[in-house]
């Protein structure tokens, strides 16, 4: 064979013959000794992501839930109406209810206590078999028993049968067999564990975190009391209490208490049919955007699923029969749509269920089709008496829709005129985007850059392969107090969508995304952080799908460039300016220890300049330049600092709790001057090295 050859097939399998020949050995030596089988819950500690997603924080909180939600679970069956959840400062933390407490008797399968068994058994518990739970919220049916692999030490404590049992576990091993310690009353189940040290990144329990999980799974259990004990500081311990007794209703009036109301009742029903249970609530608010939660069994079902198309139906079809009804909407007149009923709504469809079915890459869909038509019919029914019974509330709501039906076809007109106009120039890009070379979107990168100076810096110092820079003149329009035609009016947003290549709104494609990663470049200063906000507006409420398949980044330019002689270092924070100092001035130290001329100097010491020359006790003369912005640097700097992938940092955006990002920006962004100056003055301490 023709060496040239040779080499192409090589290249197209990626094997040379010894390759192949020790695969094929390997092959056969590939024998059932070679199987490890992992008993009880060593698969857990193998393969902690699989059970909890990772093992960094959010893991880490998935614990707490787990066994959070046996309590809720007891709660929604009506046994259990409170429970404690309190951090130690041992690292510890333990949930109480007072629940029935779980069995201890011997179980028949495994001859071991039930308890045991469902601590130490994966698939194990209540939720499996008949008479257990009627819904439950356990998405995995893994519970418990999960946490206790995953905890170098966990200690169950059951109030049942007159007594108090205990066993005690280290990563997942029973210490000893589950026995009375002593007499008790009442019933009800504690859960203390410590996470291992040797599964997880980080072991610092987030107070916010917790709080904000737990008080929604109050407002989703009314009746329910959950409080939380933070005893981490013994000198400042706090306790924390959830009781809602309004259920999802309350839960939509939190979510609204920043906002403006366009009607005093809030819609409320709770109804069961099939043996499926349905809580919806809703009130509409002066805003132009949505806020939908929907839930099955307390689980938070993001994509959404059948229950949530129910309820979107009826809704739409509600409206339409009751303003055709009153004669709102004449004969000409074209419905209501989907997106009309739904501008400025917030809403929570809970639903309760004996067997969900759950689909979608993140098991937060719900599939099960027999609960579209029973939430339809439920919603249909009783929010038709709802309109009915309130003509001021339904007035109200009407109008806001007739109000949303006019803007959308106003933005209609926009879009088409900007598509249309985008045809006849043959759909050429902005003329002032510099674009890359490659058209692989997979590494594309956007710069979206402030300024025409910093943009022509960005321009030049860029890899041209694969950046692309679009300068940005000024500040861009608040989409949050504008409708979408304005926003499409704005050459700004014009140039930033067309370059984008998704298009926007109901036409939007996430498949037509030019570039991979779109990074918002801007100067460090308050300026620029007010740029940033308003870019961040745009993408989260117009483009969420960017932000959710991590599209979205900030890219962070140093404060500082201190320099010494031909040295010269870049500093992203203050720590690190301070840092660069102390090594300069250890440098000149060293130097003259020789002649044992050593003096000691502190950070405080050279610190006295922000920008300009200093000289430190030990006599090092040290160049500190303070960048008050991108374009005051040359393109090499910009490169080297802020775009080479090798050097630069980016912060990737997320949405860790969408509820609380739309109460931010809505506060940051949103009309109501109130809210923003109590949120400003609640803040204000926190904030260090601001420039005025």
């Amino acid at each position: 064979m023709p060496k040239k050859k040779k080499e192409k097939i090589i290249k197209k399998t990626g094997k040379s013959e010894p390759q192949r020949k020790k695969n094929k050995k390997a092959a056969a030596e590939y024998t059932a000794s070679q199987i490890t089988v992992l008993e009880g819950l060593d698969p857990v500690r193998k393969r902690p992501g699989m059970y909890i997603g990772n093992t960094a924080e959010a893991g880490l909180h998935h614990l707490v839930w787990e066994v959070v939600d046996n309590a809720i679970d007891e709660a929604m069956a009506g046994f259990c109406d409170q429970t404690i959840i309190t951090l130690t400062n041992d690292g510890m933390i333990s949930v109480a209810d007072n629940g029935r407490g779980i069995p201890v008797e011997k179980h028949k399968v495994t001859k071991k206590s039930a308890l045991e068994t469902v601590l130490t058994k994966l698939h194990a518990g209540g939720k499996f078999g008949e008479g257990g739970y009627k819904v439950s919220g356990g998405l995995h049916g893994v519970g418990v028993s999960v946490v206790n692999a995953l905890s170098e030490y966990m200690r169950a404590e059951v109030k049942r049968d007159g007594k108090l049992w205990v066993q005690e576990y280290k990563r997942g091993k029973p210490l000893g067999k589950v026995k009375p310690i002593k007499a008790i009353k009442g019933t009800g189940t504690r859960i203390t564990f410590k996470p291992d040290t040797q599964i997880f990144t980080t072991l610092e329990f987030k107070l916010k975190t917790i709080l904000n999980h737990l008080r929604q799974q109050a407002y989703l259990t009314k009746g329910v009391k959950i409080i939380v004990r933070d005893e981490r500081d013994k000198k400042d311990k706090k306790e924390y209490a959830f009781y809602f007794e309004g259920g999802i209703a309350s839960y939509v009036r939190y979510l609204n208490h920043k906002k403006e109301p366009k009607h005093e009742n809030i819609f409320y029903t709770q109804k069961e049919a099939d043996d499926v249970s349905v809580e919806i609530a809703l009130q509409y608010v002066d805003e132009f955007n949505e806020t939908t939660l929907s839930f099955a069994n307390n689980i938070h079902t993001i994509e959404g699923g059948m229950h949530l198309i129910g309820f979107k139906t009826a809704l739409t079809r509600s409206l339409n029969n009751f303003a055709r009804l009153k004669n709102i909407l004449k004969e000409k007149d074209d419905n209501l749509t989907g997106d009309d009923t739904l501008e400025g709504i917030t809403a929570i469809v809970s639903v309760k269920l004996k067997n969900p079915q759950f689909e979608g890459q993140t098991k937060s869909k719900l599939g099960n089709a027999e609960v579209k038509s029973i939430v339809d019919n439920i919603m249909s029914e009783h929010f038709g008496i709802f309109l009915e019974e309130h003509p001021r509330d339904a007035e109200a709501i009407i109008g806001k829709c007739l109000l949303a039906s006019k803007a959308r076809l106003a933005a209609k007109n926009a879009r088409e005129n900007i598509l249309r106009k985008g045809a006849l120039e043959g759909l050429t890009l902005p003329g002032k985007l510099a674009d890359c070379s490659t058209r692989n979107s997979e590494i594309s990168e956007l710069y979206i850059v402030e300024g025409d100076s910093a943009g022509g810096s960005a321009k030049q110092g860029r890899n041209r392969e694969f950046q692309a820079i679009l300068p940005l003149r000024g500040k861009i329009l608040n989409v949050e107090r504008a409708r979408i035609d304005k926003m499409l009016a704005n050459n700004e947003l014009k140039s930033l969508i067309i370059a984008l290549g998704t298009n926007i709104g109901e036409q939007f494609n996430i498949d037509d995304l030019r570039y991979g990663k779109i990074i918002i470049m801007t100067d460090a200063d308050v300026d620029g952080a007010h740029i940033r906000t308003l870019l961040l507006t745009l993408f989260y409420r117009y483009f969420p799908e960017l932000i959710k398949n991590s599209h979205i980044f900030v890219a962070k330019p140093p404060l500082y460039r201190i320099s010494k002689g031909k040295e010269a270092y870049f500093a992203y924070t203050e720590e690190e300016k301070n840092q660069i100092l102390a090594k300069f001035s250890q440098d000149k130290t060293a130097k003259e220890k020789k002649n044992k001329k050593i003096e000691t100097e502190t950070i405080a010491e050279i610190e006295a300049g922000e920008e300009g020359e200093i000289e430190t006790k030990a006599g090092a003369r040290i160049s500190i330049q303070r960048y008050k912005g991108l374009g005051e640097m040359n393109p090499e700097q910009l490169w080297q600092t802020t775009m080479d992938p090798q050097t630069r940092v980016l912060k990737q955006i997320t949405i860790f709790d969408a509820a609380k990002a739309d109460e931010i920006f809505e506060i940051l962004m949103g009309n109501e001057v109130e809210n923003r100056k109590k949120f400003i003055q609640a803040h204000a301490q926190s904030v260090k090295n601001l420039d005025i």
